[in-house]
């Protein structure tokens, strides 16, 4: 495993327990929002930079892209 999978890995538990805790769903429904949002796409492409932010910064972003999805 590279190091980006694993910051990759460790960011996606941290904004799945936040959209938890937040959202007050199940783990599955945030997997399942997480997984399938454009955040997650971007988090996973290395030329974005993004895993190098905090997973603060980035369930900030997928709170953004939900909201524009409504």
């Amino acid at each position: 495993m590279s190091e980006i999978d694993y910051m990759n890995e460790c960011t996606t538990r941290d904004v799945v327990n936040m959209l938890v805790e937040k959202k007050n769903i199940s783990i599955l429904e945030a997997l399942n929002i997480f997984y399938n949002s454009k955040t997650f796409d971007n988090l996973n492409k290395p030329e974005t930079g993004l895993y190098f932010q905090s997973s603060v910064y980035i369930f900030d972003l997928l709170e953004k892209e939900i909201k524009e999805s409504f």
